[in-house]
């Protein structure tokens, strides 16, 4: 291209063509024909030829293209020398692998499993202890989408995990335990089992078929109410507030505590074989499809979203902890929504404690709105989560490829001690020391209104029990200044 150029420069801008005719697609030039040449003719074409006007079109994309690659090239550079001085200087790098991250809690002082803003939980303590194990680069240390995390299972404030699952692109150190380090940044009541390699589109809660849970119940809750002596007043400093949650009509009265007599009698309580036998079959009728709306807060009848799919729910025979009697409920279901597990226990307990007919249970399932009260969270822990499908899969790539499977047994033994260190005895601890169910069962027993009028003999649910919420009152007949929430 170089020599034409200078061939043009050379010759005279007008001069007659004496070379032998130049044949192209759309024109010719015919011998002897006087024409003017401009410095950017070549070889018969003229300035306004298309084979011209691409090859400058081609020019220009061609200069602008390298433009555009040297502006990337300066704020690449800019970016690198504009780099954060707390950052420090930028660490080596280390291949990320897309991994199931195997974990198991202790819920109590925490605010739950998912990471909030400004949130005590135990995946903001994980998170920062995994940064400074460099299993996460201080790059991505300020914020976990970076490193793709997601978890299997949200637990709510103060529930426990034997067995949790966290996604995420991990860096994996060769010069020493990535998960023994980890677990040196913890508290010895958050642990890390493990990690699995896995396929990069691995995602932890939409992969996950299914969740197991299980509670832990003393037998004293299955126990005939005490009747309890309202006040207007308090009569001693702990004594717990009773109010009927009307915004209309409040009433706030008190109630005293457990007498020490009480709490004895609780403790040394032992269940019938009866009393077993109605909760063991109450539970039961849980498993299947339903409606749970009267087992949560903030969705109504109509929503799909209230439908949940419980596979089993086994409670085991009683078992004693320092001389109290307690049953362990193990719950295998598809999802659960907020407080489920925790209102269906009660229900369960309720109908056995009050001798109501468990066939009360599937009126639960329908429309009318019913105020169910939750059992505490202090029995509450995930056992694990599910991936069926996701393993079966991974057997069968095997013949190909070599896949790893998600198993938390790989790690049966240190998960049961964990288990049995760090839930099951805090579990029984927490009770002795604070009463947490003693207290619960009291705040049942001394309960304003009439919300709990479907425990009866006959398990019918009276007009007079229905409650009214945003999610089930007719929104014609009301405004949205007019409307009142029943806190369920």
């Amino acid at each position: 291209m170089g020599n034409v150029w200078s061939r043009s420069e050379a010759e005279p801008k007008t001069h007659v063509v004496t070379t032998t005719t130049v044949v192209k697609e759309e024109a010719t030039v015919k011998l002897g024909v006087k024409r003017s040449v401009d410095d950017n003719d070549v070889k018969g074409e003229s300035l306004d030829s298309p084979a011209k006007k691409s090859k400058r079109k081609d020019g220009w994309a061609k200069k602008a293209k390298n433009n555009k690659k040297e502006q990337k090239g300066e704020k690449q550079t800019k970016s690198l020398q504009e780099r954060p001085e707390h950052l420090g200087p930028r660490e080596p790098r280390i291949p990320k692998k897309k991994v199931a991250l195997l974990v198991g809690f202790n819920g109590t002082g925490y605010q739950g499993m998912q990471l909030n803003p400004n949130c005590n939980s135990i995946e903001s303590v994980l998170f920062e202890a995994m940064v400074k194990a460099n299993a996460i680069s201080k790059d991505n240390g300020d914020d976990p989408k970076k490193s793709a995390w997601m978890r299997a299972a949200r637990t709510d404030k103060g529930v426990h995990a034997a067995g949790n699952l966290i996604s995420l692109k991990m860096q994996i150190p060769e010069d020493y335990d990535v998960v023994e380090r980890i677990n040196s940044f913890l508290p010895p009541q958050i642990r890390v089992w493990g990690y699995v390699p896995c396929i990069r589109s691995f995602h932890a809660k939409n992969l996950c078929d299914s969740r197991v849970y299980e509670y832990l119940l003393p037998t004293c809750a299955f126990m005939t109410p005490e009747k309890k002596i309202l006040t207007d007043t308090p009569t001693f400093e702990d004594d717990l507030v009773i109010s009927n949650n009307n915004v209309i009509e409040p009433i706030v009265k008190y109630a005293t505590r457990s007498t020490p007599e009480l709490k004895q009698q609780r403790h040394n309580y032992r269940a019938t074989q009866q009393q077993l036998d109605t909760f063991a079959a109450a539970m039961k009728i849980f498993e299947g499809t339903h409606n749970f709306h009267n087992y949560t807060n903030g969705k109504s009848f109509k929503e799909k979203s209230a439908y949940r799919y419980i596979m089993s729910i086994n409670v085991s025979k009683p078992m004693y902890i320092d001389g109290s009697e307690w049953v362990s409920i193990k719950l295998h279901g598809q999802s659960f929504i907020l407080h489920q597990i925790r209102k269906m226990i009660s229900m369960g307990m309720l109908v056995t404690r009050s001798n109501t007919p468990i066939s009360l249970i599937p009126k639960t399932f329908e429309e009318n709105k019913i105020n169910i009260p939750k059992a505490p969270a202090l029995g509450l822990l995930l056992e694990r989560p599910i991936f069926q499908v996701y393993n079966d899969k991974m057997r069968v790539k095997a013949n190909q490829v070599e896949r790893d499977i998600v198993d938390f047994d790989l790690f049966k033994d240190v998960i049961n001690e964990f288990k049995e260190e760090w839930i099951y005895k805090k579990i029984f601890e927490a009770e002795n020391q604070e009463n947490v169910f003693d207290g619960y069962l009291t705040s049942l027993d001394a309960h304003l209104g009439d919300d709990y009028e479907y425990l009866n003999p006959e398990g019918n649910i009276p007009d007079i029990c229905l409650v009214s919420t945003k999610y089930n009152r007719p929104i014609k007949q009301e405004s949205d200044d007019e409307e009142q929430e029943h806190d369920d």
